[in-house]
């Protein structure tokens, strides 16, 4: 797997010394998401457009 995203939230960009992150994998690669903002990945994915790829042809959950 694939790691060339920094570790930061993809949506507020905050990284580990700020908030908690939770990595996810997608697509080969792996990403990172805070706790705050997992709700708009699994409810609102298209907000994540330019940020995740393919997010823009995700479907809520």
């Amino acid at each position: 797997m694939e790691n060339h995203n920094p570790k930061e939230c993809i949506f507020c960009k905050r990284d580990d010394s700020q908030v908690p992150l939770v990595q996810l994998s997608y697509s080969n690669s792996s990403y990172w998401i805070c706790p705050q903002h997992i709700p708009i990945l699994i409810h609102e994915p298209t907000k994540l457009a330019g940020m995740l790829p393919g997010a823009e042809n995700m479907q809520a959950g």
